[in-house]
């Protein structure tokens, strides 16, 4: 089992230091409700609410963005050029170290 170390700041500006596994196909929306961070995923990770919007805060190479997350960012409330939607970021190794913030609620 491998973990990486994520950075998640909050919407009171917390930051919280989580440990995500890479071996369990898990998103970020996913690991933010795990740390019982305040993420609803009403949608379930459908990319259809845009209530697990993220900013990137650090410089990663993620996964480029399918129609359905462009679409529904194109609709969300408080985006960013930096914007994601958590349940479109898979967990890989390869983002050991990533900050994000998460977006103030719609």
């Amino acid at each position: 089992m491998v973990d990486i170390n994520i950075k998640i700041k909050d919407r009171e500006g917390v930051i919280h230091e989580v440990l995500a596994p890479t071996d369990m196909a898990m998103n970020i929306m996913e690991v933010c409700k795990s740390y019982e961070l305040p993420v609803e995923g009403t949608c379930g990770g459908m990319a259809m609410c845009a209530s697990c919007q993220c900013y990137i805060l650090s410089d990663h190479s993620i996964s480029d963005m399918e129609d359905e997350e462009e679409a529904m960012l194109s609709e969300a409330f408080h985006v960013k050029d930096n914007s994601r939607l958590g349940c479109q970021i898979p967990i890989t190794k390869e983002l050991h170290g990533l900050e994000i913030e998460l977006a103030p609620e719609s």
